[in-house]
């Protein structure tokens, strides 16, 4: 098939040299011809005797579809003036490749063109944009020889670059020789110091701004206002609107978008709602800012009533909400916002992907997983190293270790995140000796453990009573590593002591340690002494983690659990009569099981299923067949004045014992039951899924809390240790 011809234009003829051709020249050129029509224009302009003319010139450099052939009319054309060359750099360096503008640059200086002051800003912003701190200081050192330093314009171009490339202390040094700052100086300043992170450096350079009785404008105070969004800065947020107030100044879109956004990343939503209600029309990014800043402080509610109001929505909205549903414990409500959002035919980036896992890694159903997984790889994000850190996580979370180990094992570039997480994998499934191997091979990759791979290992450690070993990797962590141990760390250690029923050990660590206990810390302590029913000091752990945390629904629970097991009922009313008045609850029980692609949620005694009537009488028959083997109800976990008959049925009714018998009733003979529990399992039920395994030849895997538990053939995998 013949190529189509290009079309011509129509052109002057090639002996009028006056200035009626050179307007239509120009004329020609301002069409925006193709590259081909353009060559003929060049064509022209050569036999016209036109080729020396600046501005026909420089309308042919700037009205080129091809940068490339600019470049070579340029290299072509003899001895360009700055009046010619300054503009050209200015075009390359607001175009598609502004590296182009070094290839000018350089032929200037080779072949000892003269440069002006008014080329530097323009070769300075194309080196901001390439982040070409070499070909930046290149251009310092020689705007110094020729004595332009202290030009403003070319002092706000090294800002400008040197702020792009992160280099924030070279930058201020040109700011702070400027003899004249004007607004943009000191915006391009703040702005650079927020987009490196230095916060604090920027209020306190808006300070310094104030004082010198410098007007600020929109653009500075959107900057000032994104710094105390960032570093959580509400006090001085308040200030600088308060400022905006008292200058009169216009609040437009742009400002009033910093405002809600500022607000929002405080937690101050009631302010960023009052400032959003004022905004008409409320603008895509204003509007997402609100999405965001609701789901963050888990009123997803509010921020799904927005998402719904918003007739427009980018992926960042989308991701937003997804992120905001997955981090609230609405797994579910994330994944089905993401079917929507394949059917509205949106591509999703990595942010999505990592929110829709972590949904995925929350709900803790392999099926899900083991589909989210597949569209990873069919979509292309298969080789990022985030998504695949990710996938580990998921994995381990839903309950197979395999699978997040084959992902860790295929994956080509690996970081501290990935080591990581597979140490975590092993130590939340009871696998401490793949948690420490892992750990000391990862130091045999030189790949250097953070405070979060200590977490890892402690906890491994802690969960499967290796005292002695925690002790070592805890001491090598400070004296080896140089990490200084935290909150978290201490807690490790006191749960690794108070596990293994070391409660002095563990008491001591708390009274030793450099920090100030948090709840974290006697919340581990509390813990261990509920295990081992050691009741005085468990009530003292309570009482201090009340100090710090009065409304702690597990402390005012292990409380009354005390004076109930002291049969102090008078104290235990009095105590959740206290919480019913403080609107405290204790966290109800709840057990979800996924069958033929849904997922089903059971509480304690719940009756609201569909096959309830069955379930029981599943329910009837399992236990009748345990005890046959020996099993009796363990009604010790029953803290209520109630007549024994009535605890064993308490027992009996626990939210996984149900989800079991539903999972026996529908799920294939020899398939595995997988469970998701909110609460730390029992040890009745403990004992109950044990026996199960045993009798009824099932492979049974229950994630609780804090841990997994895989039940085969009558023994669980944390050996009774959890």
């Amino acid at each position: 098939m013949s190529a189509l011809p290009q079309p011509t234009v129509s052109l002057p003829s090639p002996n009028l040299t006056s200035p009626a051709t050179t307007k239509i020249l120009l004329k020609t050129l301002s069409s925006s011809p193709s590259l081909t029509q353009l060559k003929q224009i060049h064509a022209q302009i050569l036999r016209s005797n036109h080729s020396h003319s600046h501005s026909l010139i420089l309308k042919l450099l700037v009205s080129s579809p091809s940068l490339s052939y600019s470049l070579s009319i340029f290299n072509h054309f003899p001895n360009p003036l700055p009046s010619l060359s300054t503009p050209f750099l200015r075009h390359l360096s607001r175009s598609s490749r502004p590296e182009f503008a070094f290839l000018v640059y350089q032929r200037l200086r080779n072949e000892g063109l003269r440069i002006d002051r008014f080329s530097f800003p323009p070769l300075l912003k194309a080196a901001a944009r390439v982040e070409g701190l070499a070909e930046g200081k290149e251009l310092h050192g020689f705007g110094f020889k020729l004595g332009f330093e202290s030009d403003p314009f070319v002092q706000t171009g090294l800002m400008g670059m040197y702020l792009a490339c992160g280099r924030v202390l070279e930058a201020r040094q040109v700011f702070d020789k400027m003899s004249y700052r004007d607004n943009v100086a000191w915006s391009i300043m703040i702005d650079g110091y927020c987009h490196n992170g230095l916060f604090d450096d920027a209020l306190e350079l808006f300070e310094e701004m104030k004082r010198g009785n410098i007007e600020a404008d929109k653009f500075m105070l959107s900057s000032i206002l994104s710094a105390c969004g960032r570093t959580g800065n509400l006090n001085y947020g308040e200030k600088i609107h308060d400022y905006i107030i008292a200058n009169k100044l216009l609040v437009d879109s742009r400002l009033r978008s910093a405002l809600v956004t500022m607000y929002a990343s405080c937690g101050c939503m009631d302010l960023a709602k009052k400032v959003f209600d004022q905004m008409a029309p409320k603008d895509l990014f204003v509007s997402t800012a609100m999405v965001t800043g609701y789901s963050r402080h888990g009123r997803v509610e509010d921020a799904r009533l927005i998402f719904d109001q918003m007739e427009e929505k980018d992926l960042v909205c989308w991701s937003a909400m997804i992120s905001g549903y997955a981090e609230s414990d609405q797994p579910q409500e994330a994944l089905r916002l993401f079917n929507e959002l394949q059917v509205l035919g949106i591509k999703p980036d990595q942010v999505t992907m990592l929110s829709v896992i972590s949904a995925c890694a929350h709900l803790g159903i392999l099926e899900k997983a083991t589909w989210i997984h597949v569209y990873v790889d069919k979509n292309g994000f298969g080789e990022a190293l985030r998504i695949n850190n990710a996938l580990i996580d998921m994995y381990a979370k839903c309950g197979s270790l395999e699978r997040a180990r084959g992902v860790f094992e295929k994956m080509t570039r690996r970081n501290v995140i990935s080591w990581t997480s597979m140490i975590n994998a092993f130590a939340i499934h009871g696998d401490a000796n793949n948690a420490l191997s892992f750990f000391y091979k990862m130091k045999e990759a030189r790949v250097e453990p953070n405070g979060v791979t200590f977490v890892g290992v402690l906890y491994a450690c802690s969960h499967a009573g290796l005292v002695e070993e925690g002790r070592k990797i805890f001491a090598s962590m400070v004296n080896e590593h140089k990490i200084s141990p935290k909150h978290e760390h201490y807690g490790c250690m006191v749960d690794l002591f108070g596990r293994a029923n070391l409660l002095r050990e563990a008491l001591e660590v708390v009274e030793t340690m450099p920090l100030a206990p948090n709840v974290v810390i006697w919340g581990s302590l509390m813990a261990a002494c509920q295990i081992h029913g050691e009741t005085e000091l468990g009530e003292f752990a309570a009482k201090r983690l009340l100090e710090l945390e009065p409304d702690h629904d597990g402390a005012l629970v292990l409380l009354s659990n005390i004076y109930a097991k002291e049969r102090k009922w008078q104290d235990v009313g009095e105590l959740r009569q206290l919480m019913k008045e403080r609107g405290i609850y204790k966290e109800k029980g709840c057990s979800r099981i996924e069958m033929n692609n849904e997922v089903h949620e059971f509480l304690i005694a719940d009756r609201n299923h569909k096959q309830a009537d069955k379930i029981y009488e599943k329910l009837d028959e399992v236990v009748s067949q345990l005890k046959m083997v020996g099993y009796a109800p363990n009604t010790r976990s029953v803290l209520v004045d109630l007549e024994e008959e009535e605890k064993r049925e308490v027992v009996l009714w626990h939210s996984e014992k149900l989800a079991l018998c539903y999972g026996l009733i529908n799920g294939g003979k020899d398939s595995c039951i997988r469970i998701v529990k909110n609460l730390r399992v029992c040890e009745d039920c403990h004992t109950f899924m044990k026996l199960v395994s045993k009798v009824y030849g099932r492979e049974i895997i229950v994630r609780d809390r804090t841990r997994f538990h895989h039940y085969r053939n009558g023994a669980c995998s944390c050996k009774d240790y959890w």
